[in-house]
């Protein structure tokens, strides 16, 4: 997918925040690029595929950032904890914080919109999200 049908995407869920497909009440999450698994590599391939998804995220940061100035950095990490240790998050923030280390989060006319590179396990694929929410993220 390119840049331009990336901006698309996060544009049609700022339009539409109805749930569906990829989403729930009050938010979008979509898979913007996915790279293959790695369960038989040497951390090589992992390696590039993780620069490619950083430029990739940086490259279509630029652009937000451009239209709503500079993100705000969200680090999910302090959230997976809080979670682990029993607290009940509203989604997306759950369940992003379970596979998405940070994201980068813009904020316009009342909408979230948040880019970040998921990675389940070592092994399985990264996938390149984006995410368009109403619902605030959670304070760290």
């Amino acid at each position: 997918m390119t840049t331009a049908r990336h901006l698309a995407t996060i544009d049609e869920f700022r339009a539409r925040l109805t749930g569906g497909s990829g989403g729930g009440p009050g938010f979008h999450l979509a898979e913007l690029a996915t790279s293959e698994d790695f369960w038989d590599d040497d951390g090589t391939r992992r390696a590039l595929a993780e620069e490619q998804y950083e430029a990739e995220r940086d490259g279509l940061a630029a652009l937000l950032t451009a239209r709503w100035g500079p993100p705000a950095e969200l680090d999910l990490w302090p959230v997976l904890e809080r979670s682990l240790a029993g607290e009940s998050l509203p989604e997306p923030w759950s369940t992003l914080c379970a596979h998405t280390p940070e994201l980068r989060l813009w904020r316009d006319d009342g909408r979230w919109i948040g880019l970040g590179i998921s990675q389940w396990d070592k092994e399985l694929p990264l996938r390149l999200l984006a995410l368009v929410t109403t619902v605030d993220p959670p304070q760290a």
